[in-house]
């Protein structure tokens, strides 16, 4: 089992960290195939209660800092048979 609490204090320590990225979607292209859910490598994207306006459950995003983050891998947008989903680089806010 990882130990999440060692990692995130190793990183602090050596200076790391992940890269992040923000989720977009176009809801009304989406429709709920799950894909972008099932090969999400960090797990940060879920079945939402939201449903679009053609009747199918969309994705949201669920993050648990530091270390279940997007990281921008581009996983979501690539298997997306619909391009409904897409991501850019985080930008912290000031």
């Amino acid at each position: 089992m990882i130990d999440e609490k060692k990692i995130e204090k190793l990183m602090r320590k050596k200076g790391v960290t992940l890269p992040r990225g923000d989720v977009y979607l176009i809801k009304e292209r989406c429709k709920g195939c799950g894909l972008c859910i099932e090969y999400c490598p960090k797990g940060v994207l879920v079945e939402s209660e939201e449903i679009n306006e053609k009747g199918y459950h969309i994705p949201k995003l669920v993050e648990e800092p530091p270390l279940k983050v997007c990281v921008k891998c581009d996983y979501c947008q690539y298997i997306c048979p619909e391009f409904a989903i897409f991501t850019k680089e985080y930008k912290e806010k000031k």
